[in-house]
């Protein structure tokens, strides 16, 4: 990526007094990211790639404003209060509510009127290719389809930043690659600006432009890989030499 950075994170860290919801230190306190620095540009694709306890989670929610870090600061360039949206490990959708309803519901809160949110949540189920569903309630939806309303409803807005944590972990392997497929042909769509935790090398590999592995708590950033893949990717990519040297090279910077 050649373009000014449009986020920068420098030297965060975030410590939990009283050891937080995990194991803490001797002292009592569970440090959960320390020194965390690195840069994002516009349009960019970066996935977090660590073991579970590193921290990834508790990255996205400082960057999405849901937790203060205890030091170190996140300067968006562009924006003072951006708009972010954020994709779940579960869709966390209303079971009461239509897919039609769900995707729509952030534009009810910021005061669109009905006509208006409507009209942008088609253009979203068209996207995340959901026609026919508009009418449909959660119950009705598999685990993928579950996670399209999610994305739909990240993006319905406009987000200047997406954030995504761990969106497919829940969901078996043939459908978690087709998401794979899904969200890389979104991403293609609207080229926003991508945040993405992972513990899946593939995942992290076929979906990003950079791959930033995180240590075992606490979490500190131990390489920055470029991915040079030639978009857009399609699945038989991952069958290439090229591929399985930089899933070598993660493979050795986790363990």
């Amino acid at each position: 990526m050649n373009s000014k950075p449009v986020l920068t994170v420098k030297k965060l860290s975030v410590v939990f007094p009283n050891g937080g919801n995990g194991m803490s230190s001797s002292n009592g306190n569970l440090h959960a990211l320390q020194d965390i620095s690195f840069d994002v540009a516009q349009r960019e694709f970066i996935c977090f790639l660590g073991p579970s306890g590193s921290g990834k989670t508790t990255l996205l929610r400082v960057l999405a404003g849901l937790l203060q870090p205890t030091s170190g600061r996140v300067n968006f360039i562009r924006h003072q209060h951006p708009k972010i949206g954020m994709v779940f490990q579960q869709a966390s959708l209303m079971p009461w509510r239509t897919v039609m309803d769900n995707i729509k519901l952030p534009l009810e809160l910021d005061g669109f009127n009905q006509h208006k949110a409507r009209k942008k949540a088609r253009e979203m189920i068209e996207l995340v290719g959901l026609q026919g569903f508009e009418d449909s309630l959660p119950r009705d939806l598999s685990g993928g389809m579950a996670q399209r309303v999610g994305i739909a409803r990240a993006l319905i807005h406009d987000p200047d930043l997406l954030l995504l944590d761990e969106p497919f972990a829940s969901l078996d392997a043939l459908t978690r690659e087709r998401m794979w497929m899904e969200l890389s042909r979104i991403w293609q769509a609207k080229q926003k600006t991508v945040i993405m935790v992972t513990h899946s090398i593939n995942e992290s590999l076929f979906l990003a432009d950079r791959v930033l592995v995180l240590t075992q708590r606490p979490g500190k950033i131990k390489m920055d890989m470029e991915v040079d893949l030639p978009r857009p990717r399609m699945d038989d990519i991952r069958y290439t030499s090229h591929f399985g040297k930089l899933a070598k090279k993660l493979r050795a910077a986790i363990e």
